[in-house]
């Protein structure tokens, strides 16, 4: 079993930045792929960010985040990070973290096994 928290989401200003923190229980944190997904209201829930267990030398991002967003990862820590930047009002939505069961990455929720609860992340115009 894993139990996820996220932490570091709030309110900025368009252009502004936020770094998002997961810290997931468990021993065998390193060999968990991560991922992070949203959901803002009266949308379904989409894909964000993603990293590969181990080293985290793989990671994928949404086209609508690419370039602005990075994901990392922190074994010693049993942290995973999204440092986001450049942040628009669309990029406004409670932000989730996921742990999967593999060291490959995914990029759709099911794929999944663990969750976070989420932390609001707010984007003013």
């Amino acid at each position: 079993q894993v139990q996820l928290v996220e932490s570091g989401g709030g309110l900025v200003q368009t252009g502004g930045s936020l770094r998002l923190s997961c810290a997931a229980s468990g021993r065998t944190f390193s060999s968990y792929a991560m991922g992070w997904f949203r959901q803002a209201p009266g949308k379904e829930r989409e894909f964000v960010a993603a990293i590969s267990g181990w080293s985290g030398s793989t990671t994928y991002y949404a086209d609508s985040v690419k370039s602005r967003f990075t994901n990392s990862r922190d074994n010693a820590k049993n942290t995973v990070y999204l440092q986001m930047n450049s942040l628009k009002p669309e990029d406004t939505a409670v932000y989730y973290c996921a742990a999967r069961s593999c060291v490959v990455l995914a990029t759709t929720a099911d794929n999944y096994d663990y969750w976070g609860q989420g932390t609001q992340v707010t984007v003013s115009s």
